[in-house]
């Protein structure tokens, strides 16, 4: 066990009432890539924090080469040989790369003037070893996202890690970039490094990681050599589930014939949506499965025109939205709902009646001036069609629950007149009771003829709402299902399918 660099031992880290961490105890070993998996809220960030000393563990210790340490601050975490690479660059891009690779530790003449010569010529050969073709005087902020990358890497080498974290390091990489990432990868490993890697793509964790520790919940529920670990297993630790057969209570429902509801045709977008097709009838819920990072989210924001799209063809209602964007696409009867109800949905200041009308203004405004008479109306209509509880439309959105919240954002939508709607992980955040009332909502919507696009991080619900799946792999189809009789293994096996696997629904 001597190789052994870091470990936790039976560390646990309470927020309130959340249980982030609970006895996790794994081990990184020099000259290893070990692989950190788990959905979101496993506990990956929380545990990554407290290796980086942004939190301290509640119970538990960390030992580093055999002593216990107390990481109180990045500051000592990075003193103690631990370094960290985000997807978000944490260097200064007005700077020269010199400059950023020896930022706050310069080396000086006459203890004063900074040696650039010296200095420059220490980063070279530092960039040189790692195979880098990047000039150190260029400028940080004009190179690719992914030099940036190989740059923050080659800046915790400089400062002496004994351990690199690298959590979603590929995320906005392009195929040439994250090529180099791999190489550079491979020569931390061979430098005797130890390497905790943290990534959504399932191909990426096989081809670098030798080990991999699986959280789900919180709790350590794998950890295991890469080549005792199947795609299949691996995904059924994360998602908890094993081959059992999940009986939903979706009612029993006849797609509507003839035109599509909504489809899209070879939608393309970075490297995170590739070649996606797929159509969603009226009354028919379609649901897209997937990990986090295969491209769900993506494929909806790219329909939607939140993201510009770089190829493929979106249609609703059998007409055509070239070059989507929100308004287009609400205008030609599509709505979205984000998956970041904080962030992407509701305004924190304006009232319930106000969030709920956002989009439906040029319905109930004339002249500029909005309508308080169609406004309540409108309002008082969805309140009772969607059961929102709340102290009246002049209430803050704030002071709802998150269940009630989410149902004002559906309504949001709703109030476009939609033909189809793009409901991305639509539960996320809200309770039990208040779960069961957004299926309910969803099944009447369908029932009306509305197309549904779904997606959810937990399989069971995903296989109760929809009445197809079409599940995606690193932003690739890898196969399309009815959901009648199917079983949790049928998906999995699918989910476990390589991207270059595309299959057409």
């Amino acid at each position: 066990m001597s190789d052994i660099i870091l470990e936790t031992r039976a560390v646990s880290k309470r927020f309130g009432a959340v249980q982030a961490l609970s006895d996790v105890s794994f081990a990184l070993r020099a000259g290893e890539v070990h692989g950190l998996a788990g959905e979101n809220g496993a506990g990956k960030s929380t545990l990554i924090k407290i290796l980086t000393g942004f939190y301290q563990p509640d119970e538990g210790e960390i030992i580093l080469s055999g002593t216990a340490v107390r990481l109180d601050s990045p500051r000592a975490a990075q003193r103690q040989g631990i370094s960290a690479v985000y997807q978000e660059i944490n260097l200064i891009p007005e700077r020269s790369v010199a400059e950023n690779l020896f930022l706050g530790n310069e080396p000086r003449r006459f203890g004063v003037l900074i040696d650039r010569a010296r200095m420059e010529r220490s980063a070279a050969e530092l960039l040189a070893r790692y195979d880098l073709a990047i000039d150190p005087r260029a400028r940080l902020g004009a190179l690719g996202l992914g030099l940036q990358q190989m740059v923050s890497i080659a800046r915790g080498v400089r400062l002496g890690a004994r351990v690199a974290i690298l959590d979603e390091p590929s995320s906005a990489l392009t195929g040439t970039e994250v090529e180099t990432l791999y190489r550079v990868v491979d020569r931390l490993k061979a430098d005797g490094i130890a390497i905790l890697f943290v990534s959504h793509r399932l191909s990426e964790s096989y081809r670098l990681c030798d080990r991999l520790t699986v959280l789900r919940d919180g709790r350590v529920v794998a950890s295991e050599a890469v080549a005792d670990l199947p795609r299949a297993a691996l995904i059924g630790a994360m998602l908890g589930r094993n081959a059992e057969a999940i009986h939903g209570n979706r009612p029993a429902r006849t797609p509507r014939e003839g035109v599509a509801a909504f489809e899209a045709s070879g939608l393309r977008w970075r490297n995170r949506v590739r070649d996606v097709s797929f159509a969603v009838r009226p009354g028919e819920v379609v649901g897209l499965a997937g990990l986090l990072g295969s491209g769900r989210t993506e494929t909806m924001k790219a329909s939607f025109g939140a993201e510009t799209k770089e190829g493929g063809a979106i249609r609703v209602g059998g007409s055509s939205v070239p070059s989507p964007t929100p308004g287009r696409s609400i205008a030609a009867g599509l709505a979205f709902l984000s998956e970041d109800r904080r962030a992407e949905g509701i305004f924190p200041k304006l009232s319930v009646a106000e969030n709920l009308t956002a989009t439906a203004l040029p319905r109930i405004a004339r002249f500029g001036f909005v309508s308080r008479r169609k406004q309540a109306a409108m309002v008082a209509e969805f309140t009772k069609v969607l059961g929102i509880k709340t102290a009246g439309p002049n209430a803050p959105i704030t002071s709802l629950s998150g269940g009630n919240q989410q149902k004002v954002l559906l309504a949001r939508c709703l109030a476009t007149a939609p033909r189809a709607i793009m409901l991305d992980d639509p539960t996320r955040g809200i309770d039990v009771g208040a779960k069961a009332e957004v299926h309910e909502a969803i099944n009447r919507l369908v029932e009306q003829g509305l197309g549904v696009l779904v997606t959810s991080s937990e399989m069971e619900e995903l296989m109760a709402l929809a009445d197809r799946l079409i599940v995606l792999t690193e932003g690739a189809v890898t196969g399309a299902t009815s959901t009648d009789g199917l079983e949790v293994q049928d998906v999995l096996d699918m989910l476990a399918q390589p991207h270059e696997a595309v299959a057409h629904p």
